[in-house]
């Protein structure tokens, strides 16, 4: 179960809620409005168990310019950036579809295990968690990708979820990208890095 912008619990956010044209509801609305260091300061306490989030509570860190400059240069960089990382989370959660950025991390740890014992454990986390049918956090998969997952379950490898982890990064990339480079949340972190407005304290 996860809890969004307002506190309020809901289950199984579609995948596609990032993508949606429709018009945002009331509550939405609301928090588009407020302040981003506002929200920042929300989820640093609400979303304290993201280990991705983890390096922006260590002051008084702050990127520089250049840093900030390079996350709009391609979406490799900025995922290579921790704090870019964690702004990146930042903002899909705002359009709550941050279970796309939670795969894509969980899928580039997976990669990192070597025993069969950690891999079987991990890749039957994953699936429990994002793949299979009314998981917590379900990301939308075509059957086929799906079903390959399922197959490599008892034998997972290293790869096992290298198809699905390439369509999120694709959808990440094409669609959530461009607004979080053109969002007001990217835009005051490169005057805080630039030392146009007032540091961003965590």
């Amino acid at each position: 179960m996860r809890e969004n912008l307002t506190g309020v619990s809901s289950q199984n956010m579609a995948f596609t809620d990032c993508m949606g044209t429709a018009e945002p509801p009331a509550d939405k609305k609301g928090i588009k409005r407020r302040n981003w260091r506002n929200r920042i300061g929300f989820f640093l306490k609400a979303s304290s168990s993201h280990s991705i989030l983890h390096v922006m509570k260590n002051r008084p860190y702050k990127p520089s310019a250049e840093d900030v400059n390079q996350w709009a240069q391609s979406f490799d960089k900025l995922l290579s950036h921790k704090y870019g990382k964690a702004a990146f989370y930042i903002f899909l959660k705002s359009e709550f579809c941050e279970e796309n950025i939670e795969f894509w991390t969980a899928c580039e740890d997976f990669k990192t295990l070597t025993s069969h014992k950690d891999l079987t454990s991990k890749a039957n986390s994953i699936y429990e968690e994002f793949i299979k049918s009314e998981a917590p956090k379900e990301i939308n998969l075509d059957f086929h990708t799906k079903n390959a997952i399922v197959q490599s379950l008892h034998q997972p490898t290293a790869n096992s979820f290298l198809a699905a982890q390439k369509k999120v990064y694709s959808l990440m990339e094409n669609n959530s990208y461009p607004r979080f480079i053109l969002s007001d949340l990217y835009k005051e972190l490169c005057a805080a890095a630039k030392g146009e407005g007032k540091h961003i304290k965590f």
